[in-house]
């Protein structure tokens, strides 16, 4: 039997806007939050936003959020993520992380999630992590094992929808692996509902596929035990149960926020993306 929910702590709906009408919102949050930190935030270092997308995608779903931070100032990067295994994955972003000087918002989407859980450990100027719709694993998880499917049913992905194809991989036991991609006719459905239908057509086309390695390597010791969270619930999500996503976020002592988003939220709902990273930033100072 599913597990009763409690009430939503918060849930936002967002308008169809341009980005820059979004933008112009959110911009006096951001600008009277500089002002009552005083003289002192002149000295202080808007943190690098760095991005790391998870599968069946790439870093071009997180241009509006780019775009829009960019014009308020802040430094952002959009790492790379092989998506060949977790801990290789990881080491990837982290050596990036240590490049970079000053404070940090790290931004995962979906197995991203897993991804910044494993980067950002050790990394001492990682202020704020930030999932949306992602995963948020615990110690000796992996994106196989993380939700029982039992209790947080609702996700599309399976043999039904996906299909493999073989593949070198040096970051597997064997050096041999197995690439897992949505069939594009499921795509839609699947990871990006309320996209349009052209543009997820184009999604699928282009995306990027997870090796069997990544999907069933088990996460170390997560760094949002000790590094203050943010999570943005995809309510509409096809590829991870909302409620698995809320259990997940619950358990980090994450600061959770609600969209009616597929789980392409950086795409359909850029904004919301926006708002949550602008609430870490603003909680880190």
């Amino acid at each position: 039997m599913l597990p009763r929910l409690r009430p939503l702590r918060r849930r936002w709906t967002y308008p169809v806007l341009t980005f820059s009408a979004a933008l112009t919102a959110f911009l006096p949050n951001v600008v009277g939050a500089s002002a009552a930190a005083g003289s002192s935030s002149l000295a202080t270092p808007k943190p690098t936003i760095v991005f790391v997308h998870g599968a069946f995608a790439d870093s071009s779903g997180f241009t509006a959020d780019i775009a829009d931070l960019q014009r308020l100032g802040f430094p952002v990067v959009a790492a790379p993520n092989p998506l060949r295994g977790l801990s290789s994955d990881a080491d990837c972003v982290r050596s990036l992380l240590r490049t970079i000087s000053g404070p940090i918002v790290l931004v995962g989407h979906s197995y991203g999630g897993a991804v910044i859980t494993n980067a950002a450990r050790g990394v001492d100027n990682v202020k704020a992590l930030v999932y949306v719709g992602a995963f948020v694993p615990d110690k000796g998880e992996s994106l196989a094992t993380v939700l029982d499917p039992r209790q947080y049913p609702g996700s599309l992905l399976g043999p039904d929808t996906t299909m493999t194809r073989p593949v070198p991989n040096p970051a597997a036991p064997s050096g041999q692996d197995a690439d897992i991609y949505i069939k594009a006719p499921d795509f839609r459905q699947v990871f990006a509902g309320d996209v349009p239908a052209s543009q997820a057509s184009v999604m699928a086309a282009t995306q990027r596929p997870l090796s069997y390695t990544a999907e069933t390597e088990v996460s170390g010791d997560p760094a949002w035990k000790s590094i203050p969270s943010w999570d943005l619930v995809t309510l509409n999500d096809k590829a991870i149960p909302p409620a698995g996503q809320r259990f997940m976020a619950e358990r980090a002592n994450a600061h959770i926020e609600y969209v009616e988003s597929s789980h392409a939220v950086m795409v359909s709902h850029p904004q919301a993306v926006l708002r949550i990273v602008l609430d870490a930033v603003r909680h880190d100072g």
